[in-house]
């Protein structure tokens, strides 16, 4: 299978979808797989008519984690490294994605399955999803960036008690603790991640991706410095034609339509 098969790429709209597609190996994710997804992510930025993404997987599973027989000697050189123009898919380094992600897990979503979406902005699950974050019980733990969202997103003792056991739960319990924000059955679960996808991507462009970049910023840099960078990012804004849109489609009581410009 060639690089470019291992990850899908389908343009609908404004919209991007990225499928994982190594079924066969229960979409087990070698060097290979993370280039190709990495690509992916780089094109999602790149390309000026793209405004959301959606990532998904082909099968019966989301992903069973990592190739360990492929990727543990890449990892023993060190860190990962990805090409110019392509973009860490678990946004463990910079630069860091912009542009906002929904990502739709089933089957079993394991370790940096997990990972991958607590880097994504929108988060669903379809019913009967198992999810474990089980490092752990393989001798090493959580470097794709859990240690640190999944106890923010769902809190300490919630994330500590999957963390340190390595325990499964369920789509049930994953929407009980908020890492994932809706549960549907599984022939809704692609379809309901369009929705989502195509409602942000009808929003205009610099406002999300200006959204994305102050909650980022407040993560990253604190509340602080975050807080402070407000009225700049909104005085930049306002300078747009989308911003005089959205005002001007207020008064008419009407949708925008914004170009991103």
């Amino acid at each position: 299978m060639n690089q470019e098969s291992l990850i899908t790429a389908e343009v609908r709209g404004n919209v991007l979808l990225i499928g994982v597609n190594r079924p066969a190996e229960r979409n087990l994710f070698n060097m290979a797989t993370i280039e190709a997804l990495a690509a992916a992510y780089g094109r999602l930025e790149q390309d000026p008519e793209l405004r959301c993404g959606v990532l998904f997987a082909n099968g019966k599973h989301f992903t069973l984690g990592l190739d360990l027989a492929d990727v543990v000697p890449a990892l023993t050189q060190g860190d990962l490294t990805f090409p110019e123009g392509s973009f860490n898919p678990w946004g463990t380094s910079p630069p860091y994605r912009q542009k906002p992600l929904v990502c739709a897990v089933h089957g079993l979503c394991l370790t940096l399955g997990i990972e991958l979406a607590l880097a994504a902005d929108i988060r669903i699950a379809a019913t009967g999803t198992r999810f474990a974050q089980l490092e752990v019980k393989r001798g090493i733990y959580p470097f794709g960036g859990a240690t640190v969202r999944f106890v923010r997103e769902v809190g300490w003792g919630n994330a500590m008690r999957y963390l340190l056991t390595g325990d499964e739960f369920s789509a049930e319990e994953a929407f009980r603790m908020g890492l994932v924000q809706e549960v549907v059955e599984p022939e809704r679960l692609l379809p309901r991640a369009i929705e989502l996808a195509e409602s942000v991507a009808r929003q205009a462009p610099f406002g999300v991706r200006a959204t994305i970049r102050s909650a980022r910023q407040a993560w990253l840099e604190g509340e602080k410095a975050a807080m402070a960078d407000l009225f700049p990012a909104l005085k930049d804004l306002l300078e747009t034609e989308d911003a005089r849109e959205g005002v001007q489609s207020f008064l008419e009581r009407r949708s925008g339509n914004f170009r991103g410009r």
